[in-house]
């Protein structure tokens, strides 16, 4: 194992949505309660970088800064259903240089799927190999190409990928369990909330073993037991045989699972600005 690494949880701030995005169903009308008020809840959005000595890999890249606003990247359905939250210090670039850290220095970028809080700021690791799940990519831009209206997945952004050149590898449908780096493994989480989702095991000696899943669990409520799918679903049978294999991941590898968007949970991680784990 290699004993060397750090891992930095970089804070890039916040979004908003209906609950029943986040848990499908939270709230249904029912005959007593035909009208029942949604609940707006406020999430984390974070990235992970992970400086190892076979080079620096970034897990997720946020929002993009320039999403907001009239004359923002993202539509104005967007803006109205998904608002994001960022003040200048919670930028992805400016995060990485709070830590001495610049795009170029990145040699992995991990991207667990294209929606516009995990994929937002690809466009600025130009050096590095963005790493994708194959169905992702293939079906994100086929959508591209057709259509504007992208729903959770950005037409500026994907034309900002596009203008940039971005060096792409791509991870197969049968490929399950992929090793990146020493002690760091990508983990193939197919469909389900998104074409096709990847996850990032790490060995720490200290902290004990991570398990990223990103948004193929938003929450620990997700996990359940029952499973709790998302309101934004592409394969509903994937999605919970996704859950239940991590579930059975993290309890073979003693890993303890960082959920994608767990208010809760990350509020007691430590930030890139007070420290790291090892």
């Amino acid at each position: 194992m290699c004993n060397s690494k750090k891992v930095y949880v970089l804070d890039t701030g916040t979004m908003k949505m209906d609950k029943n995005y986040m848990i499908s169903m939270h709230n249904p009308a029912s005959v007593a309660n035909p009208s029942p008020k949604a609940e707006f809840v406020e999430f984390p959005v974070f990235a992970v970088l992970i400086d190892h000595p076979e080079g620096k890999i970034l897990f997720d890249t946020g929002c993009n800064p320039e999403g907001m606003g009239d004359d923002g990247r993202w539509p104005e359905g967007i803006q109205q259903l998904f608002p994001a939250f960022q003040n200048e210090e919670c930028y992805l670039i400016n995060r990485l240089e709070q830590l001495k850290v610049r795009p170029e220095d990145i040699k992995y970028v991990v991207a667990s799927h294209l929606h516009l809080d995990h994929a937002g700021c690809l466009e600025l690791f130009t050096n590095a190999e963005i790493i994708v799940h194959d169905s992702e990519l293939q079906n994100v831009m086929k959508t591209f190409a057709m259509t504007r209206n992208m729903g959770a997945y950005i037409w500026g952004d994907v034309m900002a990928w596009i203008k940039n050149e971005l060096r792409w590898k791509t991870i197969k449908p049968t490929e399950k369990e992929v090793d990146l780096v020493e002690g760091i493994k990508i983990i193939n989480f197919g469909p389900g909330h998104a074409y096709g989702m990847l996850g990032l095991h790490i060995e720490l000696p200290g902290t004990g073993n991570l398990l990223l899943a990103s948004d193929a669990l938003y929450t620990a409520e997700s996990l359940g037991p029952p499973v709790k799918p998302p309101g934004i679903l592409y394969d509903s049978v994937g999605y919970n045989s996704t859950v239940e294999r991590i579930r059975s991941f993290a309890q073979e590898n003693n890993s303890t699972i960082w959920f994608g968007h767990d208010e809760k949970q990350f509020k007691t991680l430590i930030k890139s600005t007070e420290g790291y784990y090892e």
